[in-house]
């Protein structure tokens, strides 16, 4: 069948990183002379900034050192987690000191502290006052994150002691880290510089360079860093005139960082570079293009070696490579960012959405659908404008400014308050799947995970601030049924107050102690006592705090999904209110209650383009009426991006899609083309039971059919023959249980279309067949 051999192809033809590996082979074979292992391994004599760099931080820093060395020094008392407290001199005492007095190998394993709950701090910087303190090791994340950064600072020493480059940025990523850089004369780094920069590493951890901090001010920095361009812009755009930052020093390199560090470069035993690419400055296509380099290390080889096995397996369970070998989705380059869903892809687009809509109508969800695109003002009115400008398209219409909206939230806001509402209708809970715009830099586009466009299950629920409880509650038993069913696991996070936020302070507290009491009576329920939650401190949205769900796929990887947002600011934005039903007021009237808001003023008059005066669009804001209140406004995703959940699944499941959502459900085949006819009818069947069916009408052998059924991912292959045709039954093979793999009983055909009907109902991951295989058993028993 035609089908079932173009995907069997793309399966036998896409093995991980097959093609591309014979073709590196076959360049590197062609092109002996552009192995740049062949030259020197580091520059000689080395680029002049650095000595020049290094001597003026060697100033400073005897500086710094003495002015600390001035300060008085005090008695602090330092709390560990515990209880028990140490006591400790104010600007000696370092959280090193009290890692070493408790053990030497909690000092070794220890990467980072972490003072009263939220503040980073070097291991060998004196701690300042009274504290708590905790001894973070590479199994926090913090700490994790910490390591890794240390990290790209070895790699940025050992990049500028090969290609005297200058260097960008260095961040610590989620599975390591990256330095970016511009190479002199605009040269590219080659596969073949990686052995050459890992061998500089590695003398770079021998020599057990400490880290060492320093606060430079802003005219030092412009000084520091004259050879380099890009620290010039990055100095003069994030640094305010007259303030300091922070620079550390390792070996030779200096470089701007926050921090904190590891200790030294000792603690890095075990480093490796992953890929390089091309990358723009900033991530703007405007600017210079660079070179980056992704590395990723570990405090031992044990656990690089574990990571490169992890590695191996999350490649073949790439969801790119899977949408390739299955057919589901690809991306053409006149729309990046944009899949091109295909119908096997859209067949599990579509089984997500349809158990979505489900649970929306047992839960009193009301769908609706609102416009792609919206003028500007909306986004003004909102907050959005301000906070998210940089990841909208906007577009010029009519001469007025107009943008594709990158969320719903604000059109459900209008939605609501398009007519009064009474407190009897809350909570109005508004899903939509609407298409969404975001503009990412097409350096982030990654497959289905990191999109332009996408559509989320995406609502908002308009509630009483007394109905909080009870419908994050809600939501809680949706996100378990949903996930528990995709045998997913999830980690909890509260998000709190950021930096940039609207609102009062007091509103964000009663918010954020809201979202606090519904987590831990969600711990509190759950009867393994597996569900808990943490603290994730400024990472709210810039409306309300919010609480992160990442799932957990069968590798144990962290997934951005749902989100559980609770908003007192978009209903004070668009002036929402509801009748509370409550006795008016003295001196107030019904009339004044029930009466319609008034319409919002129009605009001041501004000129066009052709200096005609035109009318913008304004909202207003109003005091509530009589008689009302501001509801609040609860956004939630379960799945969050259609797109990227489908990506998860797909890696998660390896493309082994459980029945309810396979794109490939059953595979008919003919032992013989006079049985044909025969395996046609039942794919009929199957199609008018609406399961996905087809027939395998090649002149394979029955063998080979077999194979390319099992190949294409099918959950059950049913093969027919004369027993079969004359008895109306069908023989069954289930992919997911191998016991069934060989030739079976053959079982009637209406209790396997019955038996099939209910593991679809049930969304099962379960063998609907099982007596099948027992049946095999006993009849080798007997044998």
């Amino acid at each position: 069948m035609e089908k079932v051999e173009k995907v069997t192809e793309a399966l036998k033809k896409a093995t991980i990183g097959g093609d591309e590996k014979k073709k590196a082979k076959k360049e590197k074979k062609a092109a002996p002379a552009a192995d740049a292992s062949a030259g020197p391994l580091e520059m000689n004599p080395p680029p002049s900034f650095i000595q020049e760099r290094i001597e003026l931080f060697d100033r400073l820093y005897k500086e710094q050192q003495e002015e600390i060395a001035s300060r008085p020094r005090e008695d602090i008392t330092i709390t560990m987690p515990d209880g028990t407290v140490k006591v400790g001199k104010s600007y000696e005492t370092t959280p090193a000191e009290i890692a070493k007095g408790i053990s030497n190998s909690l000092f070794k394993r220890t990467v980072v502290a972490r003072i009263d709950g939220e503040t980073l701090w070097d291991l060998e910087r004196p701690l300042e006052k009274s504290c708590k303190l905790e001894l973070l090791d590479f199994n926090d994340d913090q700490g994790k994150f910490v390591f890794w950064h240390s990290s790209a600072h070895i790699l940025g020493e050992a990049c500028e002691r090969r290609f005297g480059c200058s260097l960008c940025i260095g961040p610590p990523v989620d599975n390591g880290f990256y330095y970016e850089m511009a190479l002199p004369e605009g040269a590219a780094v080659q596969s073949t510089d990686w052995a050459p920069l890992e061998s500089i590493v590695s003398k770079v951890v021998k020599e057990k360079q400490p880290f060492q901090r320093l606060e430079m001010s802003k005219e030092d920095l412009l000084k520091m860093f004259a050879y380099n361009k890009y620290k010039q812009h990055i100095i003069k755009d994030k640094i305010e005139d007259g303030t300091k930052t922070t620079v550390y020093r390792n070996g030779p390199l200096i470089d701007l960082c926050r921090g904190p560090h590891v200790p030294d470069t000792g603690r890095i035993e075990a480093f490796a570079i992953m890929k390089n690419s091309s990358s723009y400055f900033l991530g703007d296509a405007n600017n210079d293009s660079l070179q980056r380099i992704y590395g990723v290390s570990f405090p031992d080889k044990k656990q690089m070696a574990a990571h490169k096995k992890f590695l191996e397996e999350a490649a073949k369970r790439d969801h790119r490579l899977i949408g390739k070998q299955q057919e589901l989705f690809y991306f053409e380059e006149c729309s990046p960012g944009s899949a091109m869903w295909l119908p096997h892809g859209m067949r599990i687009h579509n089984a997500i959405m349809d158990y979505i809509k489900e649970e929306y109508w047992a839960r009193g969800y009301d769908e609706v659908m609102t416009p792609n695109m919206f003028n500007v003002s909306l986004w003004e009115q909102s907050g959005h404008l301000a906070h998210y400008k940089e990841d909208m398209f906007l577009l010029d219409v009519d001469k007025e400014q107009f943008g594709l909206k990158p969320m719903n939230c604000p059109a459900h806001a209008m939605m609501f308050r398009h007519r009064e509402r009474s407190h009897k209708e809350l909570p109005l809970r508004l899903a939509d799947f609407g298409v969404l715009h975001r503009n990412e830099a097409s350096g982030a586009l990654s497959g289905l995970t990191r999109v332009r466009r996408f559509q989320q299950d995406d609502a908002h629920i308009f509630c009483r601030e007394d109905q909080i409880k009870e419908e994050v509650a809600d939501l809680f038993d949706f996100m378990r049924k949903f996930y528990g069913i995709l045998g997913l696991t999830f980690r909890l996070k509260l998000s709190t107050r950021p930096d940039k936020y609207l609102g009062e302070i007091e509103t964000w507290d009663r918010a954020e102690s809201r979202l606090k009491e519904a987590l831990d009576e969600f711990a509190a329920s759950d009867k393994d006592g597996g569900v808990s939650w943490e603290l994730n401190p400024g990472d709210g949205a810039f409306y309300g705090p919010k609480i992160d769900i990442a799932v957990l796929d069968c590798l144990n990887r962290p997934w951005q999904c749902a989100t559980i947002q609770l908003d007192f600011q978009q209903p004070q934005n668009f002036s929402l209110e509801y009748q509370t039903g409550e006795a008016v007021q003295k001196g107030e009237t019904k009339a004044a209650i029930e009466e319609p808001a008034p319409p919002a003023p129009e605009a001041e008059t501004e000129k066009d383009k052709d200096g005609k005066e035109k009318k913008k669009p304004l909202l207003v804001k109003k005091a509530l009426s009589p008689g009302c209140a501001r509801p609040v406004m609860i956004h939630r995703a379960m799945a969050g991006s259609i797109e990227r959940f489908t990506a998860i699944l797909a890696e998660h499941f390896a493309g082994k899609w459980p029945f309810w959502m396979s794109p490939r459900q059953v595979i008919v085949i003919p032992v013989g083309m006079g049985f044909l006819d025969y395996a046609k009818e039942v794919a009929g069947l199957l199609k008018r039971e609406k399961f996905y069916a087809d027939v395998d009408s090649s002149g394979n052998t029955l063998q080979k059919k077999i194979r390319n059924g099992q190949l294409a991912q099918y959950n059950f292959v049913f093969v027919v023959g004369d027993d079969e045709m004359r008895n109306r039954k069908v023989n069954i093979r289930y992919r997911d249980d191998t016991s069934t793999q060989a030739r079976d009983v053959p079982f009637d055909l209406d209790e396997a279309i019955q038996k099939l009907r209910q593991l679809k109902s049930d969304r099962g991951m379960y063998n609907p067949f099982p007596h099948v295989a027992e049946a095999k058993k006993e009849e080798e028993v007997k044998a």
